[in-house]
């Protein structure tokens, strides 16, 4: 039982889903630029099972990877899933011949893609499907009313047990809960891009995960001489420190750190015991301000 076992972070409530608050994503099991295949399959399948036995048991994951091979992995990683472990998925884009990023967010693509994570994972429903509704890196105007509704759909017919969204305002979150819950909130926020803080409070305020992608900057990683000189005086990593920090911001945020290395994997885990004191917050809080 979950509830027996000392999850990293601590537990938050997905739905009905307890998951550690630290978590993996799966991003960077794939080839460079989270396109083809990895060099080292096996070691990317050792890092997925060396992040369950930390006790890990929230994998942030998408069809696109790969696409379909951070899936693939997954499942020869660790199908048949252990029970307390729980898969969180994205649709709402797929990738071309180039590895460029495409939206595809009609009805039927988004419905497309939960059958084909169902089928690459080897699972009769997803734990949590995200809307990608906006960009890389930041959300694009308009409704999310016809693509949300169509996942919920695909809820109603017990396909999907949660849904989050991704790349979205205050106001989509919103349109959204009134078709149908809303269990997590997945958008590019760190210790130095803080133009989500007034939406964590909000999720915060409603029981809804903020899940910060991108919590080490992403594909540009963070670069801060007060990070640094905050990690050079706990004698910890900056990465760490800044897992920490997003920790710390509030009791509702999950970090979801990718690596395909399994010393990278213990770091990231091992930042949920950082303890940051007041004077070194504030000292952090500095750095997105």
């Amino acid at each position: 039982m979950t509830s027996a076992k000392t999850l990293p972070g601590g537990a938050f409530q997905l739905g009905d889903l307890t998951v550690s608050r630290v978590g993996f994503g799966a991003m960077q099991l794939a080839g460079p630029g989270v396109f083809g295949p990895p060099a080292d399959r096996d070691a990317a399948v050792a890092v997925l099972r060396e992040a369950v036995a930390l006790g890990v048991t929230h994998i942030d994951t998408a069809d696109f990877y790969g696409p379909y091979i951070t899936n693939e992995i997954i499942r020869e990683a660790l199908a048949p899933y252990p029970g307390d472990v729980h898969i969180v998925t994205k649709v709402g884009a797929l990738r071309d011949d180039t590895g460029a990023w495409l939206h595809a967010r009609t009805p039927a693509e988004l419905r497309e893609q939960v059958h084909g994570n169902l089928r690459r994972l080897k699972l009769d429903a997803l734990d949590v499907v995200n809307l990608r509704a906006g960009g890389l890196d930041a959300p694009e105007p308009g409704s999310v009313a016809e693509q949300f509704g169509a996942l919920a759909e695909l809820r109603a017919q017990g396909l999907i047990r949660h849904l989050g969204l991704s790349t979205v305002n205050a106001d989509q979150l919103a349109e959204a809960q009134a078709i149908a819950p809303v269990v997590c909130v997945q958008n590019f926020y760190n210790v130095a891009r803080r133009e989500d803080d007034a939406l964590v409070d909000l999720t915060a305020r409603q029981g809804i995960a903020f899940v910060p992608y991108f919590p080490l900057g992403g594909f540009q990683p963070l670069q801060s001489d007060a990070l640094g000189t905050v990690a050079a005086r706990l004698g910890a990593s900056p990465q760490a420190v800044a897992l920490a920090w997003l920790l710390r911001r509030s009791p509702n945020i999950l970090v979801i750190p990718g690596t395909s290395s399994v010393a990278h994997l213990r770091e990231n885990v091992a930042s949920a015991a950082l303890t940051l004191d007041d004077a070194t917050l504030a000292e952090l809080n500095a750095i997105g301000r």
